[in-house]
């Protein structure tokens, strides 16, 4: 991996946890932080959570498995509340740009974690009305794969 990008990351996660530990200077009530930064950032709301797992990696080395599973649980849970939206749409006969996750269906939702795309992936799995379970299932580990791969980045 290019060094310049991971200094760049570094960098940014540490700026990003000094502002992090001025306002939740110990492990437990970062952990809350974290979790809601992923929840929002899974949202219809802009934000980006690698930032923050990065900054709480950083600052709380010893954690970064517990980091891995509140990041993967509360981005998880984000993207559900985009599966709900989506399932809360009238269904319409014309799928004809739903293509792609209705011919993979709920392993789509693997994909669920890129930028821009992630959010339409899982509002799409819920108003095709694909089952919840296996698309919170591949949904996680989407996105707990995408969030250990940077924390070994970082590490």
């Amino acid at each position: 991996m290019d060094g310049a990008f991971l200094n760049n990351l570094h960098e940014i996660g540490q700026q990003f946890g000094v502002m992090l530990h001025a306002w939740w200077p110990d492990a437990q009530s970062g952990l809350w932080a974290l979790g809601v930064v992923c929840f929002l950032s899974a949202t219809i709301l802009p934000g980006g959570s690698e930032a923050a797992v990065v900054a709480f990696a950083l600052a709380h080395p010893q954690d970064k498995l517990l980091a891995l599973a509140v990041a993967t649980f509360g981005n998880t849970l984000g993207g559900m509340s985009s599966y709900v939206l989506g399932r809360l749409l009238p269904a319409r006969a014309d799928l004809s740009r739903l293509v792609w996750v209705q011919r993979y269906g709920s392993v789509s939702q693997l994909l669920s974690w890129l930028p821009l795309v992630g959010d339409a992936l899982c509002a799409a799995a819920g108003w095709l009305r694909l089952p919840w379970l296996p698309c919170a299932i591949w949904m996680a580990i989407g996105k707990g794969l995408r969030y250990a791969a940077l924390l070994w980045l970082v590490s």
